[in-house]
């Protein structure tokens, strides 16, 4: 990369402009198009990009205790980076001069805004949380009128599985109160950024605008003020971000910023069928066995050609997407940020980018995605965890991949000495490879696993233990649009554009709508209220978002967990009881008395039946019993 680091320019306060060159420079951008004072990094780094542009001099021309410190100027004749410092800067607009000779050519204006009084104690998701995950496309069409749009390639057709069909900001906006009723605090959002690709861009994982909301979602303002709105309901917004790949679609793949600015540039600008694509072999970081070729293979690879890798070893690239993440957090006030592909990226940049965000956040929340079954290789990412080749994380969550694949397998395989439930008991000993386990995210399912009703083979009573576990677990739970109400899917590899199937009720020609109960089936009905019932029991009980864990091993197909809080007087204790038994059985209580303890009688939470303690219990069918112990 060829980067020649300029000397810093004289401070020009107050310049009269009467007079400037005629000639302008087209198309001006500037990224990021705002920024704050008083954040507890003062460095900023713009990108400005505007033809021809690399060839003027930049003064700040207009500023109040802000400092240029350095220009940065590329290989291309389209791009600069100017270094500023905000050590001392109040809120104002300052102006950027670019010079041409000594003459003003063009004046920038760029604003630096006041942050408000809490943004830097902004609390994230936590264990008292439930996140419920949206694909925007596919869930509620709040405004038919954008569904298309005449700057993007790609319009609506809600025949094509995988192609756009219209959900928008405005519609999850219009479902804030089925949230707060449903009993939902967070909501994560796959990515509403701009994707301009020609097909299959409805996921939003091809980002070819960093700081522009997709028109067929809505707008910037528009997402603000979801956040806004969505916090009078008491749900905070969590960003789905991307820091390995973007969408072809980008300008930047037409002119890049440097000459490194993605893996595999000079091969690719030679010959763009010549890419790299990644292994997914994601313990190459991690292996201490492992050959360099194959971890560059693995990290520096494309996801597909639509994807290019971007490049975090790239310092300019690497200060963009930070700054882009804050940025974000900062404009629209996000409570956490969901890391997409966690691994993929350099792993020294994740360092410094999580690092960064915790930094300017101490309060906050992000979880990666490291999409795989086994526990070590998951807690290598997580914050506080002592790893044997040092390498130093600040994310302080993870998607716990390892304790999904065994709940779905555990429910539905068979019950034996080796098999079943006893799967499930055995894997949460793995807890002791994670620095802190109950910093996690377990979930039920995702937009890239199959639906979670059809993986129990439609059987609702294994739904149901399913969405226990998640939702009392001693993890930060997430659920997936729809699963309340059933929504299915194969169950046979990827199904992307069907597992990520309209919401019902979402768009005004459905006749089914989890809007309206009365329209669902009585297993829909009864899966709804369940969830409900149990999503807001979970919002107040402090045994579920902060009690101890403890568990009996299964037998006969009986596996009891007990979650108990007792602190400054406040005393909760719960039994959960997973029953896979088709007949009905007598389960001997005894056994349970070191969590029983005097009660006497047991309520359960969903149904408000009472329980004796004092005899055997009847489960009289398979599923789900979660008793509060109130006597």
């Amino acid at each position: 990369m060829t980067i020649r680091k300029l000397a810093p320019l004289a401070l020009m306060v107050n310049l009269l402009m009467t007079s400037a060159a005629t000639a302008e420079i087209n198309n001006v951008t500037v990224e990021p198009q705002s920024w704050w004072a008083d954040m507890q990094n003062s460095q900023l780094q713009l990108l400005v990009y505007g033809e021809g542009i690399s060839a003027y001099e930049v003064k700040l021309v207009e500023s109040a205790n802000v400092a240029l410190k350095a220009v940065h100027q590329s290989a291309s004749n389209n791009h600069l980076f100017i270094d500023l410092d905000l050590k001392d800067a109040k809120p104002q607009t300052i102006k950027i001069g670019l010079f041409d000779n000594n003459q003003l050519v063009q004046t920038l204006e760029y604003p630096i805004q006041a942050r408000t009084a809490d943004s830097r104690q902004r609390e994230g998701f936590s264990n008292k949380d439930v996140i419920y995950l949206i694909t925007p496309d596919r869930f509620v069409n709040g405004n038919p009128d954008n569904d298309n749009h005449p700057d993007m390639l790609e319009t609506a057709n809600r025949d094509d599985k995988d192609g756009r069909h219209g959900g928008d900001i405005l519609g999850i906006r219009q479902s804030l109160p089925y949230f707060k009723d449903l009993g939902i605090t967070q909501l994560w959002i796959n990515p509403l950024l701009e994707n301009n690709q020609a097909q299959y861009s409805y996921h939003g994982y091809s980002t070819t605008n960093f700081y522009k909301i997709d028109p067929r979602f809505g707008s910037n303002e528009e997402y603000k003020s979801l956040v806004e709105e969505a916090k009078q309901f008491g749900i905070g917004i969590i960003k789905d971000v991307i820091v390995n790949h973007m969408g072809s679609g980008h300008r930047w793949m037409a002119d890049f910023p440097t000459s490194t600015w993605i893996n595999g540039q000079q091969k690719w600008q030679q010959n763009p069928q010549d890419i790299m694509y990644t292994s997914h072999r994601r313990t190459t970081v991690q292996d201490p066995y492992a050959m360099p070729s194959d971890t560059a293979e693995f990290e520096n690879g494309w996801f597909t050609d639509t994807m290019p890798d971007m490049n975090q070893g790239d310092q300019f690239m690497a200060k963009y997407l930070i700054q882009n993440s804050i940025w974000w957090i900062e404009y629209a006030g996000l409570s956490g940020i969901r890391e997409d592909t966690y691994s993929y990226a350099d792993k020294g940049f994740l360092t410094t980018w999580s690092k960064a965000i915790m930094d300017e956040y101490p309060n906050f929340n992000i979880v990666g995605e490291e999409w795989s079954d086994n526990p070590i290789t998951v807690s290598y990412w997580q914050a506080g965890k002592h790893n044997a080749d040092g390498y130093v994380s600040h994310t302080p969550s993870m998607m716990d991949f390892p304790l999904y694949e065994v709940l779905i397998k555990s429910l539905t395989d068979e019950e034996s000495w080796g098999s079943g439930l006893i799967n499930l008991y055995e894997t949460l000993a793995n807890d002791v490879v994670y620095a802190k386990p109950t910093d996690l995210v377990l979930f039920e399912g995702n937009h890239d696993t199959n639906r979670l009703y059809s993986l129990m083979n439609n059987d609702l009573a294994l739904y149901k233990m399913a969405m226990a576990y998640v939702l009392t677990s001693n993890r930060i739970p997430q659920i997936f649009y729809g699963t309340e109400v059933l929504m299915q899917s194969p169950t046979k590899d990827r199904n992307d554009g069907l597992v990520r199937s309209d919401l019902p009720g979402g768009f005004a020609e459905d006749k089914l709508s989890v809007f309206k109960p009365s329209s669902l089936s009585a297993q829909q009905q009864d899966a709804l209220a369940f969830n409900r019932a149990l999503l807001n029991y979970r919002k107040n009980s402090l045994a579920i978002q902060q009690g101890s864990l403890k568990h009996f091993a299964p037998k006969e197909g009986v596996y009891l967990q007990a979650r108990e809080y007792n602190q400054a007087g406040n005393k909760e204790s719960l039994l959960i009881i997973y029953n896979k038994n088709q007949q009905e059985y007598q389960l001997d209580l005894s056994r349970f008395a070191p969590v029983i303890k005097q009660h006497t009688v047991a309520k359960d939470i969903i149904t408000q039946q009472t329980y004796s303690l004092t005899k055997p219990l009847t489960l009289k069918e398979k599923g789900v019993i979660i008793l509060k112990l109130i006597k």
